[in-house]
């Protein structure tokens, strides 16, 4: 039998994953083929594809999650193989088969590998027949909640609920106790319905303290299995990662074999095929419990290609046209150490609620050894409520752990990113935290150092204030000669002829504002984008980036927002939300749980709003009447728009 052909490549996913696919296709001289909805029609993966087809739709699930679509698509446009990303349909077997029916090739294992790995609770069930040891849990067939009432009383609380079919924090709630039990397991299994397609639930013992470490492992056609090392994956908040590195810190040889070892006997028991990934919880005295298999390619492959110089695209399409394996067991290499960050549009003072919008500014860091970035978003993109809200991934390699995470630091110093909120100082204060930086990593980590990582608002200083008057100042359109900086109509300090020297100023930044007199700009200078401070003989330098009559200024390693302050908007905007509750992000109604004239008492869930696949429950502040109703289920609703008006009980 001949080998596959595979010329053309369609990637039936978007965002970062659809663009890093493409990067290798078109590598390897491959035409890619991109889908879209109508809201990501100019999306960045729709641009950078050589081919695009339109799906319609703007949600998921009348776009990326329509099989039959995405087979048209692929006959349209002559696209031989179909590669599925993660997320949205990688793990359905029902794509698996379709994709093999249609005559065409699918870059992930085969359906039954899928179906019995594929799902959490047939994947334990396998796992426990085989002897791998396993967290103590329920994942039977039954979904009733007096099941899963019963099976949390025998683990005993903690527990987690997981959907079955999926993955990325998707359908997830930990629960404290039994009064807790119905809302969230009706949540999460709407959350799994909407992601996946499948509302099936597991629920296992919430163990504490452990830390989660996978197995990357690759099989071909021919009967090979490898594992490719392994990688720490603990420190997450909503059971969604958000820090990866490879290799595992503290993981001696002999348990790094076990576990691989272990997850190649999982992967050759159901004829795998393709990169795959066995997850396990590690406790502190060293034993493993298997958790789940994820048979698709990770969002946090580029830490492996980073510690072993491989391709793993590559190698999925290689094995796709069924070549074997190129390197035996022993020569897996493990080189040096790598870091990742995933980069989210999120508010972290804000419960980490998801932000959309457009963006206004968009800086990556600089390229270079050791330095990578997965984006899949530009300058001027927009963010939309329909899908994940994860921008990119930034992954840094250096020699040892040490260097890998200052260079990560000085690429999270590097970007700048304005127009929406994004996880991104967050993400500099866990990987400069001193805990961090000393390995101390588990699923804890998050909520231990919350108070370092995410601190409360604190009053901008003097000197901060006069740095962004002068950056706002000289920023000014008009303001500088590109031809002469030494001339004095570059220095935006005021100067007129015959007149005083100086200009008022009142700004805003981060909900605080500041009149100021600025009367000498000698002691600072804009030169591009770098602001230059002098002061007794020590000069430094700020970025500063103007967009949209906004300034962006570096300082003390966050980017601030700086604008013209209006006095009238800020009071509108204070009495805008008195009386009512408004939602948070842009998204759409799922549920309306109250009705106009109800009592409510504190606490209690009014509405249900569904945006980037995640539920949130707006809930009252405060016992009281429900005075007004101004939303309906099935209704899209932007940031601001007012939900419910309670009235004081």
């Amino acid at each position: 039998m001949s080998a596959p052909v595979i010329t053309s490549l369609l990637v039936a996913n978007r965002g970062e994953i659809a663009c890093r696919v493409m990067r290798t296709a078109k590598a390897l001289g491959l035409t890619t083929v991109a889908v879209h909805s109508a809201t990501d029609r100019d999306a960045r993966h729709s641009r950078e594809a050589d081919i695009r087809v339109d799906l319609g739709g703007s949600k998921a699930a009348d776009s990326y999650l329509q099989i039959d679509k995405l087979i048209a698509a692929a006959k349209v446009s002559g696209a031989q193989a179909i590669h599925p990303g993660y997320g949205f349909l990688s793990e359905n077997a029902g794509f698996a088969r379709a994709i093999e029916a249609a005559g065409l090739i699918f870059l992930g294992p085969p359906a039954s590998a899928i179906d019995a790995m594929g799902s959490k609770s047939a994947a334990k069930a396998l796992m426990e027949t085989a002897g791998v040891p396993l967290v103590p849990g329920y994942h039977g067939e039954a979904q009733d909640l007096d099941t899963f009432r019963e099976a949390c009383e025998r683990i005993g609380y903690p527990v987690l609920l997981k959907a079955t079919a999926g993955g990325g924090g998707k359908g997830m709630k930990v629960v404290e106790d039994v009064s807790q039990l119905a809302e969230a397991l009706a949540s999460a299994q709407r959350e799994a319905q909407s992601s996946f397609g499948d509302s099936r639930m597991l629920v296992e013992k919430y163990l504490l303290k452990p830390r989660h470490v996978e197995i990357q492992i690759f099989a071909d056609q021919h009967g090979h299995c490898l594992y490719l090392n392994e990688r720490d994956c603990s420190i997450q908040r909503r059971h969604q990662k958000v820090v990866e590195e490879a290799p595992a810190p503290g993981l001696n040889p002999q348990l790094r074999r076990a576990m691989g070892e272990a997850a190649v006997r999982s992967a050759q028991a159901i004829g795998y095929v393709g990169a795959g990934t066995v997850e396990f919880l590690l406790d502190a005295r060293g034993e493993f419990f298997f958790m789940e298999m994820n048979t698709r390619l990770q969002v946090e492959h580029p830490v492996t290609e980073a510690i072993t110089g491989l391709d793993l695209v590559a190698w999925q399409i290689r094995v796709a046209r069924g070549e074997a394996l190129p390197i035996t067991q022993d020569q897996v290499p493990l080189n040096g150490h790598a870091i990742e960050v995933r980069l989210y549009a999120e508010d972290p003072g804000n419960d980490f609620l998801p932000a959309t919008g457009r963006l206004a500014l968009y800086r990556e860091s600089a390229e270079g050894p050791g330095r990578r970035v997965d984006s899949g978003v530009e300058e001027g993109d927009e963010v939309s409520p329909f899908y994940d809200p994860m921008l990119g991934k930034l992954i840094a390699w250096g020699e040892d752990r040490e260097q890998a995470r200052l260079r990560l630091l000085s690429m999270l110093d590097e970007f700048a990113i304005g127009g929406l909120k994004t996880n991104i100082n967050f993400l500099r204060r866990i990987i400069g935290h001193p805990a961090f930086a000393a390995a101390e990593l588990d699923t804890g980590f998050i909520p231990r150092y919350q108070e370092q990582l995410l601190p409360a608002p604190s009053s901008l200083s003097d000197a901060f204030w006069r740095t962004a008057a002068q950056a706002f100042a000289q920023s000014q359109p008009g303001t500088t000669r590109a031809d002469d900086l030494n001339s004095p109509w570059s220095i935006g300090n005021g100067l007129r002829s015959g007149l005083p020297a100086e200009i008022t100023l009142h700004l805003s930044c981060e909900g605080q504002d500041r009149a100021l007199t600025l009367s000498d700009g000698g002691s600072m200078q804009l030169e591009g984008e770098q602001l230059s401070i002098e002061q007794n003989g020590v000069r430094r330098q700020h970025r500063a980036i103007r967009r949209d009559g906004v300034v962006y200024l570096q300082w003390e390693g966050e980017l601030r927002r700086i604008e013209a302050y209006d006095p009238i908007s800020a009071v509108e905007a204070s009495h805008s939300h008195q009386g009512g509750l408004t939602a948070p992000m842009n998204g759409s109604i799922v549920r309306v749980l109250v009705e106009a004239g109800q009592t409510v008492e504190a606490g209690a869930q009014l509405v249900v709003l569904e945006a980037m696949k995640m539920e949130h429950s707006i809930r009252a502040p405060h016992a009281g009447v429900i005075k007004a109703l101004y939303c309906q289920e099935g209704e899209m609703v932007g940031e601001g728009s007012a939900l419910v008006e309670l009235e004081q009980a």
